[in-house]
């Protein structure tokens, strides 16, 4: 069964559209709209559009906002095992420029109720995925336990390490099959644990080698799939461990899209890795990435983040 597990956090999203992002003391006119994300739920929506069977283990609140991901989650087939909260449900302000650029604050609210207790307590849903996939907006105990359970249990574990603000101890690493950082992620893990620093907006530029070199320095037993935007990916595997690929490490090009909105990109790219990857574990690693990369471009054509997550087969 083509199953893929996402442990993470729903939240509602308040977004306002801008001409440019607001600088300190500066008030914009903009529009408003709110509607459904934080990672955990954009990434699950993703695997389950893409074409897995999905899993969804999160906290909500007991509100509106806990409502409104039960409802969603149902009418998109997903099955939701949600913790029940006293706190409300976690939500999001999100302003988004233009040019589709964007800019994030993020209330936890019952996300961070979600224990290694509760996660522990789904151990019969994640000895059934193919794919386990987590970010690091819930706490870091929940998040190391299902990893840790999912790796006893030979799942291949995927760890999208975002926010980039977010703490990631190296047990979430070295339990990471496949890490899927953007550049500023990638820039901070690199510093915090390796003592290597990387200007992440020159990521880009750096040779194929070198940047092969930095992510076996940062994970090297796993799979590094570094996302870059428009440039598209880089992937560096372990030398003796290459998925199906004739190389340890290439570049895969980004599709040309019409960018409208860039919020939840890296969570469609994991969501439809994930989804990929369950869905045909045994094809080369490099078909995978360039599904996920064509899934991520055509999620900016739209604006929103969970709502944006195209409907489109793994298999295609």
């Amino acid at each position: 069964m083509n199953h893929v597990v996402v442990v993470g956090s729903f939240n509602v999203d308040h977004v306002w559209n801008c001409p440019t992002l607001p600088r300190r003391g500066e008030t914009l006119a903009g529009s408003y709209a709110s509607g459904p994300g934080g990672k955990g739920f954009n990434q699950a929506i993703a695997a389950a559009r893409a074409g897995a069977a999905t899993t969804f283990i999160c906290a909500l609140g007991d509100d509106a906002g806990g409502r409104q991901a039960r409802h969603l989650a149902g009418s998109e087939g997903i099955a939701l095992r949600a913790y029940d909260s006293s706190q409300r449900t976690g939500t999001a302000g999100i302003y988004v420029a233009e040019d589709g650029h964007n800019t994030i604050i993020v209330g936890p609210g019952a996300n961070a109720d979600l224990s290694a207790a509760f996660v522990t307590r789904q151990a019969d849903a994640l000895a059934d995925a193919q794919v386990l996939l987590a970010q690091l907006e819930s706490p870091l105990d929940a998040v190391l336990e299902a990893m840790r359970m999912a790796r006893a249990a030979g799942v291949t574990t995927l760890l999208n390490p975002a926010p980039a603000n977010a703490d990631c101890v190296r047990e979430l690493l070295v339990a990471a099959d496949i890490l899927t950082p953007n550049e500023t992620e990638f820039a901070a893990l690199l510093e915090r644990h390796t003592s290597t620093r990387v200007d992440a907006d020159t990521l880009v530029d750096v040779g194929d080698a070198q940047l092969h070199r930095l992510c076996r320095t940062l994970l090297p037993r796993g799979t590094v799939v570094l996302t870059l935007g428009a440039a598209g990916a880089f992937v560096s595997h372990r030398d003796d461990l290459t998925r199906g690929d004739a190389e340890p490490f290439y570049r895969v090009a980004a599709d040309k899209v019409t960018v409208v909105d860039t919020t939840g990109a890296g969570d469609a790219f994991s969501g439809a890795l994930a989804a990929a990857l369950a869905t045909a574990p045994s094809a080369a690693f490099a078909g995978h990435v360039r599904f996920a990369n064509r899934y991520a471009g055509l999620s900016t054509e739209q604006v929103g983040a969970a709502v944006a997550m195209p409907r489109l087969s793994a298999r295609s």
